[in-house]
C-alpha cells in the first residue's frame, strides 16, 4: 500500500462483469477530475492467442488443466511488481493486449491477439487502476493485494457469471455457443483453484443474484436485467473504510443489511451503490496522497 501513489484494483473472471465496475470508476475518476494509469489484466498473459491456443491443446492431449486463469499462464510477477513501483515511485510500464482487428488498427496496426511493446506508462498520474483477472491472487512468493490500497472483487453466482460469458463471447467476439461452453469447462479447475481465493483477500465485493431462473445457463437466451437482480455487497472490514451503513441504507431505497457486514441493494441501484460507496473511499486515498506529498517536501 502507499499514502503517496495509490493503487485501486478490481478483479473478477471472464464474464463477471468488472468492465461494469470498470466504467463506474472512470465516472468518478473524471467527476473528481483524476487522472488515472489504466492497467488491463490481459496485458499480463504469458502468451499471445496463437501460442497460447498451442499451449491448450497441448495440456489437454496431455490430460492437464491450462487456460488464462492458470497462474502459469500470466506474468503476475511482473503485475506485482508493477503494483509495487507505481506505489514507491508513480512510475510504471505498460503495454496492451489486441482483442480485435479493429482495435490493433487504433493502437497503432497490431495483429490481434498479440501484444504492444512495452512502454513507459504517462507520468503524473493521481492513482493506478487495474482491472483484470488476477488482482486480488496470493500465492507462494505473489501476495499482490498487499500492494493495493482499494481490492474490489465483482463475483456474480456461478450460473449467472456463465450465461454473461456465452452471450458476451458469442455477440462480441463471433464464437460459437459450444466453443465458449468447452472453454468454460476447460477453466473450472483453474476458477476453483486461482479465481475463487481472490475474493478472500478484497475488500468489498460485490455479487449479483438473479431473481429469475437460471438453472441451465446453456440454453438461457436472455442476461438477467439489472432490475431482474439483487446484489450483495460485502464488506471486508468495514471499519477500514468508515462504511456508515445506515447511510447507506438511507439513500439506496428497498435496501437491506443480511450480515453485520453485508448489505443488499436491488440490482437496478448498483451503479449508484458504488458511486456512494466508492468516492468517499477515493477522495480519503487522494487526502492522504496531498498529506504524504506534502509532508514528503518539507
Amino acid at each position: 500500500m502507499s499514502k503517496k501513489y495509490p493503487v485501486v484494483a478490481v478483479t473478477g473472471s471472464s464474464g463477471a462483469g468488472t468492465t461494469t465496475v470498470k466504467k463506474a470508476f472512470e465516472h468518478l475518476f473524471f467527476r473528481l477530475e483524476l487522472q488515472a494509469l489504466v492497467i488491463e489484466g490481459d496485458s499480463y498473459h504469458r502468451f499471445d492467442r496463437k501460442e497460447m491456443a498451442r499451449r491448450v491443446d497441448e495440456a489437454q492431449k496431455g490430460g492437464q488443466h491450462f487456460s488464462h486463469f492458470s497462474l502459469e499462464a500470466n506474468i503476475l510477477d511482473e503485475l506485482q511488481n508493477t503494483f509495487r513501483q507505481y506505489g514507491e515511485t508513480g512510475a510504471a510500464r505498460r503495454r496492451y493486449y489486441v482483442h480485435s482487428a479493429e482495435e490493433g488498427e487504433e493502437l497503432g496496426g497490431y495483429e490481434a491477439g498479440t501484444f504492444t511493446p512495452w512502454e513507459d506508462a504517462p507520468a503524473d498520474t493521481d492513482l493506478l487502476f487495474y482491472e483484470g483477472l488476477h488482482g486480488g491472487v496470493k500465492s507462494g512468493d505473489l501476495d499482490i493485494p498487499k500492494y493495493t490500497d482499494l481490492l474490489v472483487g465483482v463475483v456474480p453466482i456461478v450460473n449467472l457469471e456463465w450465461i454473461q460469458k456465452i452471450h458476451r463471447d458469442t455477440a462480441q467476439r463471433g464464437y460459437k455457443p459450444q466453443d465458449v461452453t468447452d472453454t468454460i469447462l476447460r477453466r473450472m479447475d483453474d476458477y476453483v483453484k486461482v479465481i475463487t481465493p481472490q475474493f478472500s483477500q478484497t475488500d468489498i465485493n460485490f455479487q449479483r443474484v438473479p431473481l429469475v431462473d437460471t438453472s441451465n445457463p446453456f440454453i438461457a437466451r436472455d442476461i438477467p436485467s439489472q432490475d431482474e437482480s439483487l446484489v450483495i455487497v460485502r464488506f471486508k472490514e468495514p471499519n477500514k473504510f468508515k462504511v456508515d451503513f445506515p447511510y447507506l441504507l438511507a439513500m439506496l431505497h428497498d435496501s437491506f443489511m443480511s450480515r453485520h457486514n453485508s448489505i443488499v441493494i436491488p440490482g437496478g441501484k448498483m451503479g449508484l451503490a458504488m458511486e456512494i460507496i466508492f468516492r468517499p473511499i477515493i477522495e480519503r486515498l487522494m487526502a492522504g496522497r496531498d498529506k504524504a506529498r506534502c509532508d514528503s517536501a518539507y
